[in-house]
């Protein structure tokens, strides 16, 4: 195998102080702790080092099964959490709040094998959006309020479509707003699970339908208004040529499909099925 990524650089005393003398790659691919995701080839744990709380995100090899069945749906595999990495760096550099980073390695040149982890901080005083307006539709919040936190959300949209960037999981609940910031009364949001992000050099239709119908579909039993709906439109399209009349079609021809599926019996015993098995 190669030798750790030179971005192993950017681990910090302050975990090197927790780990032994001499490779810390197995070290910090062996860790446990509280699991958030746990799927074939990846999981996702929450641990405890001198006080402070990290996310780390562990690679282990999607093996060339994964990698074909990807391919052969016309979807670019994830192998390692490199992607995480980059899109990390390039939110920083557009002005997009998220998990900072902490550090990332990686190893192994066979696609198939390739193991790697990223640690990053835990944001601490969150709440994701799905879970924050999830009682809006029995009490409504204040109307300022919505309207600050739709431009929000919007803005986020635009600027990471308008810089080539698409999260491929852009629901609610990967939207989260500070605690802290909102009793000031004021909107911070950070933007998490990046693991599918793609970054590509101009801007890409197809994948930004896609982001805007996750939102939307995601919002759809949260009691949004149209005039909401629209106010959204407005800060997310202003001057942004790609969203057109037949791009807002698409994107709820493609929200509603994602709805019937959401609600289907099949998906709802895979979450059930999914819940259990993080449970145990």
């Amino acid at each position: 195998m190669k030798p750790v990524d030179s971005d192993m650089l950017l681990m910090p005393d302050e975990i090197k102080q927790h780990l032994k003398p001499g490779d810390v790659f197995p070290q910090v691919m062996a860790m446990q702790g509280e699991i958030f995701r746990d799927v074939p080839g990846r999981k996702t744990i929450r641990v405890q080092l001198g006080g402070n709380s990290y996310f780390i995100k562990q690679h282990f090899g999607v093996g060339w099964g994964e990698i074909f069945k990807n391919l052969l749906t016309l979807r670019w595999p994830i192998i390692s959490a490199r992607t995480e990495k980059n899109a990390i760096q390039k939110l920083d550099e557009i002005g997009i709040a998220t998990t900072p980073l902490v550090a990332f390695a990686e190893r192994g040149g066979n696609p198939a094998q390739q193991q790697s982890f990223l640690i990053t901080r835990d944001l601490g005083d969150i709440i994701s959006l799905e879970h924050f307006c999830g009682a809006w539709k029995q009490n409504p919040p204040e109307p300022k309020f919505k309207r600050k936190l739709i431009v929000a959300v919007a803005q986020i949209a635009r600027n990471l479509h308008e810089h080539g960037m698409n999260h491929r999981d852009f629901y609610l609940c990967h939207l989260c707003l500070e605690g802290v910031a909102f009793r000031n009364s004021e909107i911070k949001l950070y933007l998490i699970d990046l693991h599918r992000m793609l970054i590509q050099a101009t801007t890409n239709r197809r994948a930004n339908m896609k982001d805007i119908a996750a939102l939307y579909f995601s919002s759809m039993d949260l009691g949004f208004t149209a005039r909401d709906y629209l106010r959204f439109k407005y800060y997310y399209a202003k001057d942004f040529r790609a969203a057109n009349t037949s791009f807002w079609q698409q994107v709820m021809r493609r929200a509603n499909k994602l709805y019937r599926k959401f609600h289907s019996d099949k998906f709802q015993k895979r979450l059930r099925i999914e819940k259990s098995a993080l449970e145990q």
